[in-house]
């Protein structure tokens, strides 16, 4: 592993540098601080030698004084980590720019869990890994057929607002997308892959950031992009957000629900696609219909609601009445097997935990978040430094929850956010966007159901519902924590690359 410095000609910082320098650096005007290493990955095929580039890059924001320009000030620096293969040629070859989401998350999850070149050790369901975890080559990684570039959102790992800016500033739906927007563009510019395949791949909220991008990318810059991979998708808040009056989320959850009882044993005697053909068939049509009527429904439909209900997601029928016909999720999650003192996980329902207080009507964590939280940040913070060689003093943030709660949706005014009309009118300016879509059935926090409700919606020609590709795990929200499904999820993200590609 070798370091150089960056094009601006700034050298690394290295161990033995004093805490006075790395002061004055910080005080001074940033510069990208970018660290260069070289790399060998041997997969099943072949073996591969490439460059990782690791640091963070400044935005700048034109300033203009009295209809004069006054020059380019610092306003954000902005952590990524890009792989590129050796001796490529980058007019061919195709380049994935991903991220994850919260909002608030840092891009750690599908860097190190299912597409970059090293992936962390959690183990999973009743064999998770114990301290301090590891990390091992991804032998799957999907480098093999695109080069890759993981961004971490203002505030979400190292990137920071800049010295004087607020970083609230970029907390939000629009600043978002186009700050995240502004570092696709120069990492793209600078090095020269205007003519590369261009692919954004999102998870969970980096799925509604992925869908605006791309009409954003197209409609400022020009950059149309060869394809989209969503992983636990939300493209439309309405469709699982439970905001008074909205009924559709109760509905669309059902078939989940429905997954997890399963899968905690409540069908013994039925397949999982049997019981999913059910409960979708049930959501979407009687009890849409029983949602809607209030109190214009008999009393022997509503038994007949509550008694199919109950049945489908393994709770009691008494407690479907008393919910009101409508099952929140947290709720669920906490009532399921509250009669074997345990809750299931949000983020994975194949996970499950104990809590303080069996009588709460929420529990009080999530006990797949806290399985999977600490391999990943301890595998990061380990690799970033002692393997990449950059070497940052301020805490990489994997997931903050002050960003998250205080994420503005403020350009949603009176109205629930949604970006199927952006992947819509991106989809129609660019025929040739192509599409793949992951689902995870236990996945508790994006339901599958509720983004196919999403994505049936879409304002494009049917022509172009053909460009839709889509795959199913028996997994959650990280659908890579299970073994099999992470080696044909990445089968799956390597082949829509190679389709969509179109080279």
């Amino acid at each position: 592993m070798t370091s150089t410095p960056d094009d601006t000609g700034h050298n690394p910082a290295t161990p033995a540098e004093d805490s006075t320098a790395t002061s004055d650096r910080a005080a001074s005007t940033p510069t990208d601080d970018l660290v260069t290493t070289q790399h060998a990955l041997t997969t099943r095929d072949t073996t591969l030698h490439y460059t990782a580039q690791t640091g963070r890059m400044v935005l700048r924001e034109e300033v203009i004084t009295d209809d004069a320009f006054d020059g380019h000030i610092p306003k954000a620096e902005v952590f990524l980590t890009a792989y590129t293969l050796d001796g490529a040629d980058p007019t061919h070859r195709p380049v994935t720019f991903a991220f994850n989401g919260g909002p608030g998350s840092s891009s750690v999850w599908l860097h190190l869990g299912i597409l970059g070149p090293r992936r962390a050790l959690s183990g999973d369901v009743d064999a998770l890994e114990p301290p301090p975890y590891g990390l091992v080559d991804n032998t799957e990684s999907l480098l093999e057929h695109s080069d890759l570039v993981f961004i971490d959102p203002v505030s979400t790992g190292y990137s920071r607002a800049a010295q004087g800016k607020k970083p609230k500033d970029y907390h939000g739906f629009t600043t978002d997308i186009t700050s995240v927007g502004e570092i696709i563009r120069l990492w793209v510019t600078r090095n020269g892959r205007w003519l590369s395949p261009k692919f954004l791949a999102g998870e969970s909220y980096g799925t509604v950031r992925a869908a605006g991008l791309a009409e954003h990318l197209q409609s400022k810059y020009g950059m149309s992009l060869n394809g989209l991979m969503l992983l636990s998708s939300v493209l439309d808040f309405g469709t699982q957000f439970f905001t008074k009056g909205n009924d559709l989320a109760y509905a669309l959850y059902v078939p989940t629900y429905a997954a997890i009882a399963h899968y905690h044993g409540m069908h013994p005697d039925r397949s999982l696609p049997e019981l999913l053909a059910e409960a979708e068939e049930f959501a979407s049509r009687d009890y849409l219909w029983a949602l809607a009527r209030g109190s214009r429904l008999t009393a022997s439909e509503r038994a007949d609601i509550a008694t199919r209900l109950a049945a489908l997601t393994g709770l009691s029928r008494d407690y479907v009445e008393r919910v009101d016909l409508r099952v929140e999720h947290l709720r669920f999650f906490t009532e399921l097997l509250r009669h074997r003192r345990l809750v299931v996980g949000r983020l994975d329902s194949r996970f499950t935990g104990s809590d303080m207080d069996y009588g709460l009507e929420r529990m009080s964590a999530d006990p797949s978040f806290s399985a999977i939280y600490s391999p990943f940040a301890t595998a990061l913070n380990h690799y970033v430094r002692n393997e990449l060689g950059y070497e940052n003093d301020l805490p990489y943030e994997v997931l903050s929850f002050d960003v998250n709660s205080a994420w503005s949706y403020s350009e949603f005014q009176n109205s629930h956010v949604t970006v199927a009309d952006k992947l819509s009118a991106a989809m129609r300016a660019n025929p040739h966007l192509k599409l793949h879509v992951s689902f995870g059935y236990y996945d508790g926090a994006t339901p599958y159901y509720a983004a196919e409700h999403a994505l049936a919606h879409l304002a494009v020609p049917d022509s172009l519902l053909d460009n839709i590709t889509r795959a199913y795990y028996p997994a959650g929200h990280m659908m890579y924590i299970h073994h099999a499904s992470r080696l044909r999820q990445a089968e799956d993200l390597a082949a829509f690359v190679r389709a969509a590609a179109n080279r």
